[in-house]
């Protein structure tokens, strides 16, 4: 099936899951996105991915599985403070964690690296042998990264300026200035999702949101409150069952909080889902990284922190490591492996982005 007629079943399929509150506006938004660029395109059709990565990688169905994140690629990192106030970077999305062969994901975060790059930037090889040397060092040694001590460099470019907390905080007032205008509320099962996710209760402004790229057309909230002389801000999401169980099968059950809380994990304790809605903190420095204000992400000792990131995400469960390590080892031996998966998954992509783009003219 040619990825146009995909598309349709899949988001005839997700406006059922959402049962009434798909935002049909964001449509166009995330279509006109999907022709942006290659790697737009990959952000905005992972249940694509689950349904074709294994015709296009077949030998990595046999990789030990694990609790994946699936939607793994540059953007889909930032920053937040944990419960000691620290600040961590890291994977930062976990909406379509799923059980599956571990590989995919290294694949996919390679892969997201090989189409955002331009054609003067890093090769395919070196993109290839950071992301997976990285990955190979968190198998080894995984921890959670945290900024407040050490990292200076990471601390350096993601850690907001004054300027960004500023600018923060001036979109935040203006949104707000527009909810006191509007006086909208979600319904009562968004409203109950932020009562249980304030230090204590208080009375709440709300708006609606559009953000993101693969997840447009599910509502978003964002409530707003004052705490103790200063601003509170909480974002809720409507959830949907993983693209990898829509496409490939196993339990429809949300993982998020299993591989966002795992033993090498130090997650925002605002972090939680109640039912089939997730709700996170918003501040200056619990946000995404963006690659179009910081392009230094294409950059080796990014892909290789991210690399090693997404292994001790990997790693939530017990008992995985030795299969993996076993499992690279493996891939080490067969050079060129790793580096072919990944062209390959990098030129389907790229031929479905063509494909929607001409349809789209």
């Amino acid at each position: 099936m040619g990825i146009v007629a995909a598309n349709r079943q899949y988001e005839a399929w997700l406006i059922a899951q959402l049962k009434g509150e798909f935002v049909k506006p964001d449509l166009v938004r995330k279509h006109k996105k999907m022709t942006d660029s290659a790697f737009s395109f990959l952000r905005a059709t992972y249940w694509r991915w689950a349904e074709t990565i294994l015709d296009i990688c077949p030998d990595a169905a046999t990789a030990p599985a694990l609790l994946a994140v699936g939607d793994i690629h540059l953007e889909n990192f930032g920053t937040w403070r944990d419960r000691e106030g620290r600040v961590v970077w890291g994977i930062n999305d976990y909406d379509e964690a799923a059980e599956m062969p571990y590989i995919l994901d290294v694949i996919r975060l390679a892969a997201s690296a090989v189409l955002a790059g331009r054609r003067d930037g890093l090769s395919l090889s070196v993109i290839c042998k950071n992301v997976f040397d990285g990955y190979a060092r968190g198998i080894d040694a995984p921890r959670a990264c945290i900024l407040d001590r050490d990292h200076v460099k990471m601390r350096k470019r993601f850690v907001v300026t004054e300027a960004e907390r500023a600018r923060f905080w001036d979109k935040i007032g203006a949104a707000h200035t527009q909810a006191l205008a509007d006086k909208k509320k979600p319904k009562p099962p968004w409203r109950k999702l932020f009562a249980a996710a304030l230090p204590e209760p208080m009375p709440l402004d709300y708006w609606q949101r559009t953000a993101g790229t693969g997840s447009l057309g599910r509502p978003r909230w964002v409530a707003y409150g004052s705490w103790r002389n200063g601003p509170l801000l909480r974002e809720g999401k409507a959830l949907a069952a993983s693209g990898w169980v829509r496409a490939q099968g196993g339990p429809a059950a949300f993982r998020l909080l299993e591989i966002a809380g795992g033993a090498h994990r130090s997650p925002d304790p605002w972090y939680n889902v109640s039912g089939t809605l997730l709700v996170r903190r918003l501040s200056p420095n619990n946000h995404k990284v963006d690659l179009a204000a910081q392009p230094e992400l294409l950059n080796p000792d990014i892909l290789w922190a991210m690399g090693r990131d997404l292994a001790a995400a990997h790693l939530s469960e017990p008992g995985r490591r030795a299969a993996v390590a076993k499992h690279l080892a493996v891939i080490r031996k067969n050079k060129n492996w790793f580096r072919d998966s990944v062209e390959n998954a990098a030129k389907a992509v790229s031929r479905e982005y063509a494909e929607w783009t001409k349809s789209a003219r």
